[in-house]
């Protein structure tokens, strides 16, 4: 529960910083892309940009997890493949000479 009230306020702390430095720097901007031309206000492109890379980044630890989590299932199955065989078949460390 205060977890969730500390994240909630520093979401907003972070929402009220963005807007004070959207605000605070409302020269124009040409933004280019390559598709148009936008113009903004330069607060609103930086924030603009950083949650862009925010979410990108978010993105690929997604896909970077997920791909940790299909390896350890491999691995488990695999561990449980080598288990179930019989042990006759598994030589001992003794038995190599």
């Amino acid at each position: 529960m205060f977890r969730r009230f500390l994240q909630i306020l520093l979401f907003l702390a972070l929402a009220a910083l963005g807007l004070i430095f959207g605000a605070l720097n409302p020269q124009p901007v040409d933004v280019e892309l390559a598709f148009t031309r936008l113009t903004l206000p330069l607060g609103l492109a930086l924030v603009c940009t950083l949650v862009i890379g925010l979410l990108a980044g978010i993105l690929w630890r997604i896909s970077w997890i997920a791909q940790l989590l299909a390896e350890r299932g491999r691995l488990r199955r695999a561990l449980r493949d080598a288990e179930s065989r019989p042990k006759d078949l598994v030589v001992s460390p003794d038995a190599r000479g």
